[in-house]
C-alpha cells in the first residue's frame, strides 16, 4: 500500500467518525436548530425537540466532545453554537429541498 492510500484511509476513518457523531435523530435535530438559529440554550432546544433536558444535555456533550459544537457561558446560561464548517456544509446538503439532481 503506498503512502497516499494510507493517508486516504486515515482521512476516511476521520470522516466516518464525524458522521457517527451526528448520526442520531436528536443530534441531527439539535444541529439543524443551531444551523438555522446560530445559538441556542438547552431550554430553547428542549421546547423545540420535545425531549427531556437530560437527553439534550447528553447529546450536546457528545457533540462538544467531537468538537462539533461549542458552549459559551454567560452567567447561568450556556449558549451552544456550531463549531464546524464541515457540519454546516453537511446540513446544507441534507436540508436542501430541491437539488434538481433527483432521478424520478
Amino acid at each position: 500500500m503506498d503512502i497516499h492510500e494510507e493517508e486516504t484511509k486515515k482521512l476516511l476513518e476521520q470522516k466516518a467518525d464525524v458522521l457517527k457523531s451526528i448520526a442520531h435523530p436528536v443530534r441531527l435535530c439539535i444541529l439543524t436548530k443551531l444551523y438555522k438559529t446560530g445559538t441556542c440554550n438547552v431550554t430553547d432546544l428542549q421546547h423545540c425537540l420535545n425531549v427531556p433536558q437530560s437527553t439534550i444535555s447528553q447529546h450536546l456533550a457528545k457533540l462538544r466532545g467531537a468538537g462539533i459544537v461549542t458552549a459559551k457561558r454567560k452567567g447561568v446560561e450556556v449558549k451552544y453554537s456550531l463549531n464546524s464548517i464541515e457540519i454546516k456544509n453537511i446540513l446544507n446538503v441534507l436540508l436542501e429541498q430541491d437539488r434538481g439532481e433527483r432521478n424520478e
